[in-house]
């Protein structure tokens, strides 16, 4: 299947099971078209995006011993899956001269967030709520908005978005665990051994992509668009080995790792003031 049918299909079709379903490769890209800049996602009138602050919050650790409460925890990432899936599709459309390696490289990632999304729709649903019964956000989504480049796209999904996931998703299963379900965790693992190789085409596209002179963090930091910064790569429970994995130097990591405390630091009103 060439990489633009691909994409239209996930991203313009108003079906989930359209959306959703695996497609086999392998890819091409062949017929690349032009640039096409779509601004909202397709999507079944019950998944539409709500308006900010109407989509449930994620439930607190203790909360997900109730099977009600886990629910809304697998509908809630399951969105989250879908907008990864559709922002994919959106970055396809609207780089068609992107090296086509990159292009063939993100239709692979793609069949993977159609799988997370569909497990985590199965998954609600056994635990009693069906996908769409709950109002969903557009956060991961509107991000995409401001792509002015491929890069920006890397540094945003593949090492803000993806790379935090390393750590909740392996949180999310402590978490489940802790609550007696065995599946819902091994669901969250699923995930997380496949972040690591998100993660890693993400940082080894930007390398090649990037002006060579400048560093890993450099580029990282030059195409995240505010509010999205390193503080938001990372969860509570920094996954040292994993981002390794993922092919990050331990300088890279270290700069992450840190990032959430300089932040602290200088917001802090007992930080000393450099000037005197």
């Amino acid at each position: 299947m060439e990489v633009r049918e691909y994409a239209e299909l996930v991203l313009l079709s108003d079906s989930l099971e359209k959306k959703v379903t695996h497609v086999d490769g392998p890819f091409t890209d062949d017929a690349p078209g032009e640039p096409v800049d779509v601004r909202e996602p397709a999507r079944p009138a019950n998944l539409k995006f709500a308006a900010r602050r109407a989509a449930p919050a994620m439930p607190k650790p203790g909360a997900l011993v109730d099977p009600v409460r886990r629910a809304v925890a697998h509908h809630i990432l399951a969105n989250h899956e879908l907008q990864a899936l559709e922002v994919m599709a959106r970055v396809a459309l609207l780089f068609p001269h992107a090296p086509s390696e990159v292009r063939i490289g993100l239709a692979r990632i793609m069949q993977d967030e159609q799988r997370h999304t569909r497990m985590h729709i199965e998954r609600a649903a056994m635990l009693g709520l069906k996908f769409g019964d709950l109002p969903v956000n557009c956060y991961i989504w509107k991000k995409s908005l401001e792509f002015e480049s491929v890069l920006d796209y890397l540094a945003t999904l593949p090492l803000v978005f993806e790379n935090r996931n390393l750590d909740h998703s392996l949180e999310f299963a402590s978490m489940f665990e802790a609550a007696g379900d065995d599946r819902s965790a091994a669901l969250a693992r699923v995930i997380h051994n496949d972040e690591i190789e998100h993660v890693r085409f993400g940082l080894d596209w930007l390398r090649k992509l990037k002006p060579e002179a400048q560093s890993d963090w450099d580029a990282f930091i030059e195409h995240l668009k505010w509010p999205l910064r390193p503080s938001k790569a990372k969860g509570d429970e920094f996954q040292y080995e994993a981002r390794r994995e993922a092919g990050m130097t331990d300088e890279f990591i270290a700069k992450l790792e840190a990032a959430l405390d300089e932040e602290a630091a200088a917001a802090s009103p007992n930080t000393p003031d450099q000037n005197h």
